[in-house]
């Protein structure tokens, strides 16, 4: 605990109603920050605002829809007139159905990629004036090793995470002048309360076998990681992918 700043800044994190979203809420309000968690579950984002107390703020939000991301810039505007931080975690994942990638239909292969791709184009672009005025904003985009992994069925998303990852190197040259870093958060194999039914016991114990760290990954993990890359810390750190794995391969 305990980095450069956070206690003085506006954090948007979405996806924050469940998973790793509501642990990065809730480090991040731990050190300090003022959060407004965002999720298409209403319901569950305001039962962990109520759980964090004043610093969270909830906010039911659909990145998918322009209408929802305008509504959120606007409600920041008139609260804050900026954003500090902002946390792209909002992504479909948990319920995908795996397939071979020509078995995949069409309506899959959409509602993934509007969410994980263009939700996070939507909304950083609503916030990029907001961004800008707080003079020393960071975006941290969650990506995924499967991209470099290669993992089998899982096409849909690992062209998803890829298209987050070069969105980062892109939007940090294109803000950097703003005084905006930009930067993606590459989890591992990430365990949480969510059920999957994406990984089998045997596929586990093979990626824990392969890694450096012999133990698997939890939530606080990755939420280390995140606020680092919001603090004032890494102030000269953009551009870039950081793959937390344990050591289950090396760039």
């Amino acid at each position: 605990m305990g980095y450069t700043g956070l206690d003085r800044k506006v954090i948007v994190v979405t996806g924050a109603a469940q998973g790793i979203g509501a642990a990065y809420a809730r480090r991040l309000v731990a050190e300090g920050a003022t959060v407004v968690a965002a999720d298409r579950n209403g319901d569950g984002v305001r039962r962990l605002a109520e759980e964090l107390g004043e610093l969270a703020i909830p906010s039911e939000l659909d990145v998918a829809r322009a209408d929802s991301v305008k509504e959120l810039a606007a409600f920041l505007t008139d609260r804050f007139g900026r954003v500090d931080g902002l946390l792209n975690n909002a992504a479909i994942f948990s319920t995908i159905r795996m397939a071979p990638f020509w078995e995949i239909t069409e309506e899959e292969w959409d509602s993934i990629l509007r969410v994980n791709v263009t939700g996070v184009w939507l909304l950083t672009s609503a916030l990029v004036d907001l961004l800008r005025a707080s003079g020393s904003a960071s975006i941290v985009n969650i990506g995924s090793d499967s991209v470099v992994l290669g993992r089998q069925n899982y096409l849909h998303y690992v062209a998803s995470k890829g298209a987050v990852t070069g969105m980062t190197y892109a939007m940090s040259k294109e803000l950097g002048g703003f005084g905006i870093r930009v930067n993606t958060l590459s989890p591992g194999p990430v365990y949480t309360e969510i059920a999957r039914d994406t990984v089998t016991e045997a596929q586990k114990q093979a990626m824990l076998a392969s890694q450096a760290i012999k133990r698997t990954a939890g939530p606080e993990d990755m939420t280390s990681v995140a606020a680092f890359l919001l603090s004032d810390d890494s102030a000269y750190v953009t551009g870039q992918t950081i793959s937390v794995n344990g050591g289950l391969w090396h760039r």
